[in-house]
């Protein structure tokens, strides 16, 4: 009997020794917490009441999933005509079987307004496209200005070159001949220092030269040359005659000699 007692003592030690560990209540505390609150969601998901819409739309997809019975004025009149459940509409049978689908409209937007959204869409996307395309138009333009402008500078320096080349010429060509005054004046480079002159007979000069334009100018002189010395810029040669000038020389103007 002792020996009895002496061992249930122990055990109610052991236990009471095991209840005071540390941390131990509080486990015991948190997972009685998540009990309850599962037990709570439970309960309120079960008390849960629907909303109307969800009603509604229970109650609209139960009916259409549901085949129309002989209540219904319809479909009696369909039999009448000789119409079995499951059979394409017409009479040879080449309607539809299924019911046409409801499009169950939600929004508050107005009829309409979808197509309306679309078509806004596309007119975006198209007035975009335009701009790109007419970006890329005006892009090309400009590039093709652009290598005009750097072309005819190109050509422009080429001809001033051109007429500088032919007014040294024809000064050391006239030089030769005896000759001691251009035929004119910008027939021969102008030197850097010039002396003097009346200025009514600049201004003349001036104002004539105006007149002519580079090329005109460079057209005039190499003509001049090949008249009178027989000589061409563009082949760097003075030929004896004109016969040889003529059959050598494969023509007056730069182009010609490319």
């Amino acid at each position: 009997m002792e020996e009895d007692e002496e061992d249930y003592m122990s055990d109610a030690f052991i236990n009471v020794q095991q209840d005071v560990r540390p941390g131990l209540p509080m486990v015991r505390h948190m997972k009685e917490a998540i009990k309850k609150e599962e037990k709570h969601k439970e309960a309120n998901q079960k008390n849960r009441q629907k909303s109307l819409k969800e009603e509604e739309r229970e109650r609209r997809d139960t009916v259409l999933k549901s085949a129309l019975g002989n209540e219904n004025k319809g479909f009696a009149l369909l039999q009448k005509m000789g119409y079995k459940s499951g059979q394409a509409l017409g009479k040879s049978g080449e309607g539809i079987v299924e019911p046409i689908p409801l499009n169950i409209k939600t929004g508050r937007a107005g009829l309409g307004h979808e197509e309306l959204k679309k078509r806004k869409a596309e007119e975006r996307l198209e007035n975009y496209r335009r701009k790109i395309h007419l970006k890329k138009q005006a892009d090309e333009q400009a590039a093709d200005q652009f290598r005009m402008r750097f072309k005819s500078k190109q050509e422009e320096r080429k001809i001033e070159g051109d007429l500088r080349k032919s007014q040294r010429a024809c000064q050391q060509l006239d030089a030769q001949k005896g000759i001691e005054v251009p035929k004119e004046i910008w027939y021969w480079i102008e030197p850097e220092q010039e002396e003097e002159k009346d200025e009514e007979e600049g201004k003349k000069d001036e104002d004539e030269d105006s007149d002519l334009s580079v090329l005109e100018k460079l057209q005039i002189l190499t003509a001049y040359l090949r008249e009178e010395h027989l000589y061409c810029i563009w082949c760097g040669t003075a030929y004896e005659e004109s016969e040889d000038l003529s059959s050598n020389c494969p023509g007056d103007s730069a182009a010609d000699h490319d």
